[in-house]
């Protein structure tokens, strides 16, 4: 999809979208969040389809939501369209009642490339929504806004895509309020792969036995009480460790570490030829 020319205009509430509310479920951003974390490592933002129904007083009520991977470039956005139709297929077998009522986005407002995405899903539904999150949470909280999209045209000239603000209602029950407050406050940029995660792990491993270390030589000197039950777990902890050498244990790491950098290679290949797929389903799809 090449991004249009036309402009981006983005504007605030006004009356003639007074009566029209999106009404989110907590759990569609607490998805979203969740994707932004696992996004692929050359991915600044997600977008992905918004499911639900529109209420006989007109409000969108979203309840469901799934991640379509894309691909955005300084001159177009490609959107894996078959990945879209089957997510939906699998949505529809087990809501039948859901539909598509829009899309989402990470981020602030809108960008250039919103008016090209907004437009392949008004082929799907009518007056589709369209939410963003903020998942920075750079203010403490989570900025969630919705637009909806109306082309300004002179004659029959298009001119630019203007997408207006909507209000969003996002109640939450008591367990929803507290588990959105902990996502604000551990809130991540990316999940750590997996040697940043081993990294981690043995930096606590090491900061944990350099405590015991320092409470066994204390209590040895006397210089705090020992405690019978801290020094049956230490005995038991030790017991349980396997008796190796040194060149061994230092054979079994390294192995171990192999395998991880391995597995680590052959995901980084898997992924690679399924972006290569996806780019050549998506363009095989465009007229």
């Amino acid at each position: 999809m090449a991004v249009s020319e036309r402009t981006v205009l983005q504007f605030g509430p006004s009356s003639a979208t007074a009566s029209l509310t999106a009404k989110v479920n907590p759990l569609v951003i607490f998805n979203i969040c969740d994707c932004f974390v696992r996004r692929p490592d050359q991915a600044e933002r997600v977008i992905g389809t918004l499911l639900g129904s529109v209420l006989p007083d007109g409000t969108v009520d979203i309840r469901n939501s799934y991640v379509v991977p894309h691909n955005e470039f300084s001159d177009q956005v490609a959107l894996d369209i078959e990945y879209h139709h089957t997510m939906l297929k699998s949505h529809l077998k087990v809501n039948p009642q859901e539909a598509i009522v829009g899309w989402f986005s990470t981020g602030l407002g809108v960008t250039g490339g919103s008016a090209l995405i907004h437009e392949f899903y008004s082929r799907e539904v009518s007056n589709p929504v369209h939410l963003t999150v903020d998942t920075s949470f750079g203010s403490g909280e989570g900025t969630i806004k919705a637009y909806v999209s109306v082309n300004l045209s002179l004659g029959d000239r298009p001119l630019a895509a203007q997408f207006q603000e909507i209000p969003v209602d996002l109640r939450m029950i008591e367990a929803e309020r507290v588990g959105f407050d902990i996502l604000k406050t551990t809130a991540v940029d990316k999940l750590p792969s997996d040697m940043e995660g081993m990294e981690v792990l043995m930096e606590r491993l090491l900061s944990l036995i350099n405590d015991v270390y320092k409470y066994v030589d204390d209590v040895v000197e006397g210089r705090v009480a020992p405690d019978n039950c801290i020094g049956i777990l230490i005995s038991e902890s030790v017991a349980s460790l396997p008796k190796l050498s040194p060149p061994v244990f230092d054979k079994l790491i390294n192995d171990n570490l192999q395998d991880q950098l391995l597995l680590v290679y052959l995901s980084s290949i898997t992924r690679t030829q399924l972006s290569l797929a996806e780019k050549l389903n998506t363009a095989a799809q465009l007229p």
